[in-house]
């Protein structure tokens, strides 16, 4: 009897312990939210913070897309080749980046840059018990730490999906003409028949969402964190592995909840 019970009472810790701690992270991102609304706000660590997330994460997005989007046009040139359908690379390099591979890959690298970077400086001020001074002056973590980086993100990362399709597109664009034998002007005229306006919003929809998870799981993650190295260090990795599960999961939804018709 024991050989069955013990596992199955393994297994229902488990699910219960995951219940937990969605619950704590449902709690922190409403209090979160709440804060928005009463004052004071920072408005220098919210700047401070959408110059950390935005601006310094630029570069590793802007290449990610652009090598992307020249793969995407190889890939979808030979797959189309098999069914003489090689014009469609111009659309479907648009439609695949603006809703999908834009905000997902932005998202990730986001989430790999600057959810490790929120989780271990927290992570750090709590080992050294800053945010029990910061408490000690009657200023509110959350609302010092949280909800700048929060606000940030989520402002920030919809702006770099962004600049991350234009760059994707011009990827695609370099490879389409440069190496595919696509004339300039068809390319774009292709690109800019098939592209619609909601595929562009959505993509926006979905950086703003992935900003607010990043930022959020960097900061829970990093409020979390045990004591000494090891312990800033686990919030670092549990961050950023969490930050991904729910970008990836949340993508599902929105696209489900965008396109199921």
């Amino acid at each position: 009897m024991r050989l069955i019970t013990r596992p199955l009472g393994r297994l229902g810790r488990q699910v219960l312990a995951a219940l937990a701690m969605i619950g704590r992270m449902t709690m922190f991102a409403g209090q979160t939210v709440t804060h928005l609304a009463r004052p004071p706000f920072y408005g220098r660590e919210f700047l401070h913070a959408l110059m950390q997330i935005g601006w310094l994460s630029l570069p590793v997005v802007g290449m990610t897309a652009l090598f992307t989007g020249g793969a995407l046009a190889l890939q979808i040139y030979a797959g189309g080749a098999r069914f003489n359908a090689e014009t469609v690379v111009p659309s479907i390099v648009a439609i695949g980046l603006t809703r999908e591979l834009g905000p997902v890959l932005g998202g990730l690298m986001v989430a790999a840059r600057v959810a490790s970077s929120i989780a271990a400086e927290i992570g750090t001020m709590k080992v050294t018990e800053q945010i029990d001074a910061l408490t000690t002056l009657s200023t509110n973590p959350m609302k010092y730490l949280t909800l700048p980086r929060v606000l940030a993100a989520t402002l920030a990362v919809p702006v770099l999906v962004g600049v991350g399709d234009v760059l994707g597109i011009m990827g695609g664009f370099l490879v389409g003409v440069g190496r595919l034998d696509f004339g300039a002007g068809t390319y774009l005229h292709n690109t800019i028949d098939f592209l619609e306006a909601w595929d562009v919003i959505s993509g926006l929809i979905k950086g703003a969402v992935f900003g607010f998870i990043v930022a959020l799981m960097g900061c829970y993650y990093g409020m979390q964190s045990g004591r000494g190295a090891q312990g800033v260090g686990r919030a670092t990795k549990s961050a950023v592995v969490a930050a991904s599960v729910l970008i990836l999961a949340s993508n599902y939804l929105l696209t489900e909840l965008f396109f199921s018709a």
